[in-house]
């Protein structure tokens, strides 16, 4: 079964003072690594964002017009993949807790299902997730409907898995003291 990823490190930041999330360092490696590290079963990787150094070979990406939103990023790095995979992954470049382990569990999860996402502590979806690739395409919209689209609103026909996390992993970093309470907490 072919799996690729989607890495959605494209967005403004605001509440980072703008600062690229892709580069942002958490625990000596970028948040970037970080997601690049939790993908070592996918067998292509797009990040739809600004190129930055990897030590992994990826495909770099931007939704057009920028700033389109996850919707559009996500659509965007599914359009950039060299092979069309049967399950899509997708996930957030500032979620530094997420691990191989958990997109196994999220695949785990999604079968006989349209996909699964990671929920944080309060039961609230993530983006980090697994998709069913013909089911995506199925309701995808058109490249206007796509420019800022909330995800839950594309998502909403489908048949989808909450997974509750484990440890920290349902945790992203919006915000300065996001990441200084995750580094507090390791």
């Amino acid at each position: 079964m072919s799996f690729a990823v989607i890495v959605l490190a494209g967005g403004r930041a605001v509440r980072l003072d703008g600062a690229d999330k892709a580069s942002v360092e958490y625990l000596g490696r970028t948040l970037l690594e970080h997601a690049l590290e939790a993908l070592v079963d996918a067998t292509e990787v797009v990040v739809v964002g600004e190129p930055v150094p990897t030590t992994r070979p990826v495909t770099f990406t931007r939704e057009n017009p920028r700033y389109g939103g996850p919707v559009a990023a996500l659509l965007t790095g599914l359009d950039a993949l060299e092979h069309p995979p049967r399950t899509v992954g997708v996930l957030a470049v500032d979620m530094p807790q997420v691990t191989p382990w958990t997109f196994r569990r999220l695949r785990e999860a999604a079968e006989g299902h349209d996909g699964a996402f990671l929920t944080d502590e309060s039961g609230r979806r993530q983006l980090a997730g697994v998709l069913d690739a013909a089911r995506l395409d199925e309701i995808r919209p058109d490249l206007e409907g796509q420019h800022g689209m909330a995800m839950r609103r594309l998502l909403a026909a489908l048949d989808l898995v909450d997974v509750g996390p484990e440890g920290k992993e349902g945790r992203d970093v919006d915000t300065w003291g996001d990441l200084r309470d995750l580094s507090a907490d390791t």
